[in-house]
């Protein structure tokens, strides 16, 4: 049985990059733990009926995957440039160091939203073979609506890590759209036609019927 951090910027984030893995790992028997590093509230300008609305998500979503752990870093969205490194750096790496992962999943540093970016490169200091010996394997997942439209000139996402979904895309494809306030009809990237076609796009590249992507950062074997 392998333990396995899921690292997200933003509620919706693990559906979009790695729904169908978190669905496999956990049906395999692994124990699969979600971290959110942001969230909403009233000081960061949401209203009480969007911070409502968008914790009944959560919860939701937290049962139908069956996580081992939901941990709340509850970092204001958007303006995560706005907290030091050291802060941030700080509350992930206690959680990493309470799950003790083997895996961790984290979002793609060329992403367009600077939160990806930002959680990116925390991660990376929270995965430091000396420091966290338990870690091994990293992995940057793909987020649509974010990678798709990271224009960074420090490259492309170009996956080489592949993941066969398709038994568990149509239950992925379910969960995302609890996230009402998130998801629209296609050509909205955030659509369930767009992730499910992404999904058979990522299996033709891997000889699956469906599939998720991830640019492996490093593994230890």
């Amino acid at each position: 049985m392998k333990k396995v951090l899921i690292v997200a910027p933003h509620a919706d984030d693990e559906t979009l990059g790695c729904g169908g893995t978190i669905l496999r790992y956990i049906k395999e028997g692994h124990e699969v733990h979600w971290l959110l590093v942001t969230g909403m509230k009233e000081e960061f300008g949401f209203t009480v009926e969007q911070i409502r609305t968008r914790n009944i998500e959560i919860d939701k979503v937290n049962k139908l995957y069956g996580f081992s752990s939901l941990n709340k870093l509850n970092f204001p969205p958007a303006a995560l440039e706005t907290i030091s490194k050291g802060k941030l750096i700080g509350a992930i790496s206690k959680v990493v160091n309470e799950i003790k992962p083997d895996e961790i999943f984290t979002t793609y540093r060329n992403d367009a939203h600077s939160d990806h970016e930002i959680v990116y490169d925390v991660v990376m200091s929270c995965t430091k073979s000396f420091r966290y010996p338990f870690i091994k394997k990293v992995l940057a997942y793909e987020t649509i609506s974010e990678t798709d439209f990271g224009l960074k000139p420090e490259g492309a996402f170009n996956p080489n890590t592949f993941i066969d979904i398709e038994p568990f895309l149509e239950t992925k494809l379910d969960i995302l759209e609890v996230f009402e306030s998130e998801i629209g009809e296609f050509p909205f990237p955030r659509s369930r036609k767009a992730l499910e076609s992404l999904a058979y796009i990522r299996g033709a590249q891997s000889n699956c019927n469906a599939a998720e992507a991830y640019f492996m950062i490093k593994e230890v074997i």
